[in-house]
């Protein structure tokens, strides 16, 4: 975080989805889930800067993403002014690197850093239990994003419980040239008693002992079979991740992007290469677990 008088940058993080499972569905129409979430370093750069005039200006850098209020980071902005009767207004640029519609959070995780920069920003002093409140109310997976560490996530993504980081590895991060809506494929989802369901437990264990081969071995996700159906590229691009040495690999979220996990990092750049040249992903980055308690030692 970079911070003057009136303006703040931030890094919003991209997330994994290193375990996703689906209970039900509730009478409101959501899901409740359980999840094992994991930041990484591949992030969205925010800059907000107080105005005196109100009114909310949003630019981004992808000329095809919204820049009013169909734009969650807009909502989040527009909520913070008027639930706190703020004087003039902000300016917003979002830089995107988070892959759009990629399962990786990137509108949630703008969402949340608009929400910490204006409470940073105009000296609110909500905290971060006030924010997530907040954050709830504009989007599932934004109470996590400002929590911005890992964690089991259940509910509908909202109740969450600290866990420590995946071991130290390295993830690669491939998107194909799809984009998935979250909704339809959670409307596609049929639960039954041959739905294989992932070891959540089994995996917060793995996390809390460190145990790479724990975590890695326990990979699953629910929604995997949903989107892979009407993309099947998404197992192409598993497969290959797994051909060039990867411990694991697994879509996140809803989809479509697919994650490798590596404990070499020469297999891992090497993969890099092949998948970037596959013909089949859009964009790819090599990238690693956030630590954030080792980052603020």
């Amino acid at each position: 975080m970079v911070s003057t008088l009136d303006t703040i940058r931030l890094n919003a993080m991209a997330k994994i989805n290193l375990g996703l499972d689906v209970i039900g569905k509730r009478p409101d129409g959501y899901h409740d889930v359980r999840m094992i979430m994991q930041s990484i370093r591949l992030y969205d750069r925010i800059d907000i800067e107080s105005t005196p005039q109100p009114g909310i200006s949003l630019r981004t850098n992808l000329p095809f993403l919204p820049t009013d209020e169909r734009n969650i980071a807009y909502k989040a902005a527009r909520r913070m002014l008027e639930d706190f009767h703020i004087d003039g207004g902000v300016k917003i640029s979002i830089e995107k690197h988070i892959p759009v519609a990629a399962g990786m959070a990137g509108g949630s995780t703008d969402c949340a850093a608009v929400l910490y920069g204006m409470d940073q920003l105009f000296s609110l002093g909500l905290g971060q239990e006030k924010l997530m409140k907040i954050g709830l109310s504009l989007g599932a997976d934004v109470p996590y994003c400002l929590l911005r560490q890992a964690a089991l996530a259940e509910g509908i993504g909202e109740v969450l419980t600290p866990l420590p980081p995946i071991a130290p590895c390295h993830i690669l991060i491939a998107k194909p040239p799809v984009s998935v809506s979250t909704g339809q494929v959670y409307q596609s989802l049929i639960l039954d008693r041959d739905t294989p369901h992932p070891d959540i437990d089994g995996m917060a264990r793995a996390m809390k002992t460190g145990s790479l081969p724990g975590v890695v071995s326990r990979l699953g996700n629910v929604l995997e079979s949903v989107t892979i159906s009407m993309h099947p590229v998404i197992a192409d691009i598993k497969k290959n991740i797994m051909s060039a040495g990867a411990l694991g690999a697994l879509m996140s979220g809803s989809g479509p992007t697919v994650f490798g996990i590596f404990d070499d990092e020469g297999k891992a750049r090497a993969a890099y290469d092949i998948i970037r040249d596959s013909g089949l992903v859009q964009q790819v980055f090599l990238t690693s677990p956030v630590d954030f308690e080792k980052q603020a030692e």
